[in-house]
């Protein structure tokens, strides 16, 4: 099957946005403009949850479908991991009706992530995980065993492009928007020590502005659990300075490190309530330390994978799921939370969010307390 060539575009993405504002009588403030001159919606759909079954991947295709037709989303977060490769072929099937079914939405409109970092064997290939893995990454000389770090997470440059070429053909994309280490110090910095994470990650970065010279990605991130948003003093902090730095030293001012991706909710509300980053000699929170360094956020669990649905306040007339919703889309600095929505009355709920403007300032921290 041939890749579809293209990738977001500024014009693209831009006619996307005016068509929700005319069309579907969207606020304006729905959508964020990147620095990079990308107009993305501030509601992303994730693909993390769910079996790895058939009828999870039709609920996927349908719910990518029903974000970009109905003009309120045009931003898909996903990773290899996800769903064993299930979550981008999901994706990747539903772009095809998207794109090609003759429906006003075109390639250049869409902003497509995914992540790299954790082993992902394939789902349907019909071997359990680890013969799979033995068969298709270390017997070929893909990954060598010591190069697994926790028994599943690689940074080498041989692993990265091997899953690189996944991603493009499981996603039917010929390029990715943007392209996260997928947990990279979570999962690394502890167990190998600052001074060869930090080498890893400058091979990392090295790699992925090749794939971007290479028109295989449009631009690169990290995607985190913890270490952007935990004190200075634990041992798995990332400081963002530093992060940005190497970027600089391996590609320059134009680098492409143009994204960061952790978990904020009303639960987890470190990103605004912490200062935690250092940009220069001023001490700043991650949300406030990123459009200074020239990166723009999105956010994870959102609704704390459900349990803000359950047990979480509804604040201005919102259900509790578009509180929590709102409250992440709202705060300063955030560009979109990504939010898993498959099941057709949760997706109706959530999308009607895109219909309120985001809370003034005022308001979002009035309610973070």
């Amino acid at each position: 099957m041939a890749l579809r060539p293209g990738l977001a575009t500024p014009e693209g993405t831009r006619r996307f946005a005016e068509r929700g504002i005319a069309s579907h009588h969207l606020p304006p403030e729905h959508f964020r403009t990147t620095p990079d001159g990308l107009t993305l919606s501030s509601i992303g759909l994730g693909t993390y949850l769910g079996p790895a079954d058939t009828m999870t991947d039709t609920a996927v295709e349908q719910a990518a479908l029903l974000c970009a037709t109905s003009g309120r989303i045009n931003v898909f977060d996903t990773a290899i991991n996800y769903r064993h490769q299930r979550a981008e072929r999901s994706l990747g099937r539903s772009f095809g009706q998207i794109v090609d079914g003759g429906r006003p939405v075109l390639r250049d409109e869409l902003f497509v992530a995914t992540k790299v970092g954790y082993l992902a064997p394939d789902g349907e290939s019909g071997l359990p995980a680890h013969q799979w893995i033995e068969r298709e990454l270390l017997e070929p000389g893909v990954v060598r065993p010591n190069e697994i770090v926790g028994g599943s997470h690689v940074m080498t440059r041989r692993f990265m492009l091997d899953q690189v070429a996944r991603s493009q053909k499981n996603l039917g994309l010929a390029t990715i928007d943007l392209l996260y280490l997928h947990n990279a110090p979570d999962s690394q910095l502890e167990a190998v020590g600052r001074s060869e994470f930090r080498d890893r990650l400058t091979e990392a970065f090295r790699t992925l502005e090749s794939l971007r010279s290479d028109g295989a990605i449009g631009s690169y991130g990290l995607a985190t659990w913890d270490s952007l948003r935990v004190p200075r003093s634990h041992p798995l902090y990332l400081g963002l300075g530093e992060a940005v730095a190497i970027a600089r030293e391996v590609g320059g001012e134009t680098h492409g490190f143009r994204y960061i991706q952790f978990p904020f909710n009303l639960a987890l509300p470190e990103a605004a309530s912490v200062k935690n980053q250092m940009v220069g000699d001023v001490r700043m929170t991650l949300l406030e330390a990123a459009p200074r360094l020239g990166l723009a956020s999105f956010t994870s669990v959102p609704l704390l994978q459900g349990q803000l649905v359950q047990s979480g306040p509804a604040l201005g007339g919102l259900s509790t799921a578009q509180s929590a919703l709102q409250f992440a889309r709202s705060a300063p600095g955030v560009l979109a939370p990504l939010v898993g929505q498959k099941q057709p009355e949760h997706l109706s709920e959530n999308l009607q969010v895109a219909e309120r403007p985001p809370w003034e300032p005022a308001e979002f921290w009035r309610h973070l307390g």
